[in-house]
């Protein structure tokens, strides 16, 4: 998997592309971390190019989001594909996570 990031006013906006499974979600864990150490955290997690997740990359997920709301902070994920959508409807994540249609609509809604 590739993570890149990138600050956009006070948000932080995670990339991903690729395969979001056991290795990659200790990858993506570790990249979420340095924006944890402030409260008021905003974090956008941009899922466009995942092609593939498994119940390790959604347990990554679960397991940033409860770190984000430790913080005071707030999390959207944006720019599901359809594959991954369905996951989330099937396992009622997207109940949980505040899914954006696309990285513009997640920024705006902070």
């Amino acid at each position: 998997m590739e993570i890149t990031t990138k600050i956009n006013g006070d948000v932080a906006v995670i990339n991903l592309e690729g395969r979001l499974d056991l290795t990659s979600a200790n990858q993506l864990k570790d990249a979420s971390r340095e924006f944890f150490s402030k409260d008021n955290c905003k974090l956008v997690l941009n899922m466009d190019r995942v092609d593939f997740i498994n119940s390790s990359g959604l347990g990554a997920l679960v397991s940033i989001l409860k770190e984000v709301r430790n913080h005071k902070g707030e999390m959207k994920i944006s720019n599901l594909a359809e594959y991954v959508k369905e996951i989330f409807d099937i396992t009622q994540l997207s109940s949980i996570f505040d899914i954006c249609e696309d990285e513009l609509h997640a920024l705006k809604s902070f």
